[in-house]
């Protein structure tokens, strides 16, 4: 419905038609939507995604021992390692079906997240499953990851095409120092990436047994949040998934990046991706943080990144202000 001397379209929900979620791994990675994965260099982020792409070409087991029903066709697009002496021979370490892993030829155009490339050949190869690898070497050169208005325009493209094509695009991206403050936002560059993405997962690692890493669900938008994968990245043992684990049996999930770098300003970090793009019940919320290794009193200390509470029927809701450093995390909700 348009009104006269208007350009608003109007529309209702009632003539909105209902259709479910669709994923590639329940609930972690959603078809038609974008997913970010975040950690630190070296923690094995491109490993455990060329390991999943390489079971999705094959038929074979999901991380959390599920199998997979159907072969599909993968684009793993890396900027970083060479294709053939670095990711075809990892790839053929997983297991993987070479001949369902495409990559776009950049040549002598390098390849950004605004080019019609991309589309043209999700749509050509008919990819479920679309990597890019690290995300910050596909941003635009006219932009950059701190450019909220450029970052929203980009991610909301890309999370169109997506849905149009039903495929999964998982960006894997470098975490960066936190020291506080506005540089909370480095580690996901804008805030606006993680608001789309509708999950967001991370791997750390252990710290007691470095040779074990854990991939963690920080943020889940479709779904109820999942438990933490636990594999083996070892440079003599290989890579090995070693299956589902119990997060409350683990040691400090998330370790100080770097000296003074304490449990506030880690609680800080987590529950602004926690609640980036969305509110959530305040229960909800505190159990997330609980699953990440935030315990609820350090989550009810966080203050300087601007929580606010509100309430909604019977219940707590927690969102982030427009502006860092706004409201109070109110106690007690």
């Amino acid at each position: 419905m348009q009104t006269e001397n208007s350009r608003a379209e109007i529309a209702y929900y009632d003539s909105v038609q209902e259709s479910a979620v669709e994923w590639l791994w329940y609930p972690y990675i959603p078809y038609g939507k974008i997913t970010l994965l975040q950690g630190d260099p070296g923690d094995g982020k491109s490993t455990f995604m060329l390991h999943l792409a390489a079971q999705l070409t094959v038929g074979g087991m999901l991380p959390d021992g599920r199998k997979i029903e159907t072969c599909q066709t993968v684009i793993y697009q890396c900027s970083e390692d060479n294709s053939s002496d670095t990711i075809k021979p990892r790839l053929l370490a997983a297991g993987a079906d070479c001949e369902k892993v495409a990559y776009i030829v950049e040549r002598d155009e390098p390849l950004c997240f605004d080019d019609t490339r991309i589309e043209e050949a999700i749509k050509k190869t008919r990819a479920r499953l679309v990597i890019f690898d690290p995300l910050q070497s596909f941003i635009p050169p006219e932009s950059d990851m701190t450019n909220v208005v450029r970052m929203r325009s980009t991610m909301r493209k890309m999370s169109g095409i997506a849905e149009k094509y039903k495929c999964a695009i998982v960006l894997i991206g470098h975490m960066t120092k936190a020291r506080g403050g506005k540089s909370l936002y480095r580690g996901l560059g804008s805030i606006d990436l993680a608001a789309i993405a509708r999950s967001v997962l991370m791997i750390t690692r252990d710290e007691e047994l470095p040779n074990i890493r854990y991939m963690v669900p920080v943020k889940t938008s479709l779904a109820f949040e999942g438990c933490a994968i636990r594999f083996l990245f070892d440079r003599e043992l290989g890579f090995q998934i070693l299956g589902p684990c119990d997060l409350e049996l683990m040691p400090e999930a998330f370790p100080a990046e770097e000296a003074g770098t304490g449990k506030s300003q880690k609680a800080e970090r987590l529950l602004r991706m926690v609640l980036s793009g969305t509110s959530l019940p305040s229960k909800k919320v505190l159990e997330q943080m609980s699953q990440i290794g935030v315990s609820e009193r350090t989550a009810r200390k966080v203050m300087q990144i601007g929580v606010k509470a509100f309430r909604k029927g019977n219940s707590w809701y927690w969102k982030l202000e427009d502006s860092a450093g706004g409201q109070e995390l109110q106690q007690g909700r």
